[in-house]
């Protein structure tokens, strides 16, 4: 097999984690660089949507995560750095993620944001309006990623008292050292 190429970072964290605000700046630092908000992808289905922290979303989820996985590929293959934006815990989704963008030989990086359950609880509430912002689902969502195992520990970054341009210069700092490397 021959050496990967490019560079795609899986940015993740619960609703609240400042995934987009991290991953619009982190790109901005990039003299070519794309931001794939994966959020996007869920509304482009018109009819038959199933909201996707539901378990019988499963179906439609894979389904979306592997055209969010083309698509940052096509991108890293000619040479942008590519950043996924979503919640792709280790229980969803990050293995098809990963599985997807090493055949097509690229160098993947796995981030996750994870601020205490308070403060992502307080950030997302203040998005009124969508169900993320329901605290259920933001609980929910956040013991998805509380219980990793000793390898994916190694890729957190408490940014619970951080301002999102810290947590942008922390997460250059492992990428130049390739601590994100998966």
């Amino acid at each position: 097999m021959s050496q990967p190429r490019d560079e795609v970072l899986i940015l993740t964290g619960p609703p609240g984690s400042g995934k987009t605000t991290v991953a619009r700046l982190l790109a901005a630092r990039h003299r070519r660089a794309v931001h794939i908000e994966s959020d996007v992808f869920w509304q482009f289905i018109a009819s038959g949507y199933i909201e996707a922290w539901k378990p019988e979303s499963h179906e439609q989820n894979t389904l979306v995560m592997q055209i969010v996985a083309e698509v940052a590929a096509r991108y890293a293959r000619v040479g942008y750095f590519t950043v996924i934006d979503g919640i792709v815990g280790p229980r969803w989704f990050f293995e098809l993620l990963r599985a997807e963008l090493t055949t097509a030989e690229l160098r993947i990086g796995y981030l996750i944001l994870r601020p205490s359950l308070p403060i992502a609880t307080e950030r997302a509430t203040i998005r009124a309006g969508t169900a993320l912002a329901d605290r259920s689902v933001i609980e929910h969502l956040w013991h998805g990623f509380d219980d990793l195992n000793e390898t994916l520990e190694g890729h957190v970054i408490d940014n619970s008292e951080q301002t999102a341009q810290e947590t942008v210069v922390a997460i250059e700092e492992r990428l130049r050292l390739g601590t994100l490397t998966v």
